[in-house]
């Protein structure tokens, strides 16, 4: 079996007690940006994974979902934020870079620009991750920033906070303007098995995954702790992020993944689909 996980830290408490061995997942564990993980389902070289909300609507047919275990907010999220140089009522005609790395952010920024914010600027494909920001400071309007690079970003003590955050005086959290929009919470990413997968492997994933993400919530200041210098954030700062998301898909959450893949498909963004579960056992 052939697990995939995030680098980045919101995948933290998921995989934190896998890492140390405290829970163990008979599985190799394949690492990368969600893009990577998302086209690695898709192709199946990889068997479970968590993937963008969006990469789960695109390719429903190919997977199920794994009850109870998401990366969503009712609210903040501060890991998905667009940085811009001027109201975001006013980007029309201009250009904003957007991640590569996030099919869901992207789709939601599409959905706020032309359904809320009444603008149509220009997306332009780049990167996000810090050392992007440090050396790649693109003539834009604004840029969309996901995961650890965005926190660095809107922590004003942070050294690329410090060198690029004053180019964007306007910062938007894109899980408050969902947030906004609607009054439900939004669900950035999924856990899929594909469907080829033999059941009994895809549940005994499913089941050291949420023992191990239960170890993770109830250890997040020791996560957030180690994570601190390699990231260069305090460990406060990371708590606070990790306590603000949501891990698992309550109904609430359910209604809001629902509800935002019901607006991409009248946009005409992803196919007509329902949410498919694994089996229990």
């Amino acid at each position: 079996m052939r697990v995939g996980r995030i680098r980045y830290l919101n995948c933290a408490p998921v995989y934190g007690a896998v890492d140390r061995g405290v829970v163990t997942l008979d599985a190799d564990l394949v690492t990368g940006i969600p893009s990577e993980l998302n086209r690695g389902m898709a192709e199946g070289s990889i068997d479970v994974s968590v993937v963008s909300a969006v990469a789960y609507a695109r390719d429903a047919a190919k997977y199920l979902l794994l009850p109870d275990l998401a990366i969503s907010c009712n609210g903040e999220v501060r890991s998905v934020m667009l940085f811009s140089t001027r109201p975001v009522q006013e980007l029309g005609g201009q250009q904003v870079l957007v991640t590569r790395s996030s099919m869901t952010s992207v789709a939601l920024l599409d959905l706020l620009f032309e359904q809320v914010w009444k603008a149509k600027p220009t997306f332009v494909p780049g990167d996000a991750e810090a050392d992007d920001l440090r050396r790649d400071q693109a003539p834009v309007a604004a840029r969309l920033v996901i995961g650890d690079a965005a926190l660095m970003l809107r922590h004003k003590e942070h050294p690329v906070a410090a060198a690029h955050g004053r180019d964007y005086p306007y910062v938007y959290d894109l899980g408050v303007e969902w947030k906004k929009w609607t009054g439900l919470p939004f669900v950035f990413a999924v856990w899929v098995a594909r469907r080829d997968v033999r059941l009994r492997d895809a549940l005994q994933v499913h089941g050291a995954l949420m023992e191990s993400r239960d170890w993770g919530l109830a250890n997040l200041p020791l996560i957030s702790s180690e994570a601190s210098a390699a990231c260069q954030l305090p460990p406060a700062v990371i708590h606070e992020y990790l306590a603000g998301l949501d891990y698992g898909l309550g109904l609430e959450y359910l209604e809001g993944l629902s509800e935002f893949l019901r607006r991409l498909e009248l946009a005409g963004k992803v196919p007509q689909g329902k949410l498919v579960f694994l089996p229990a056992a």
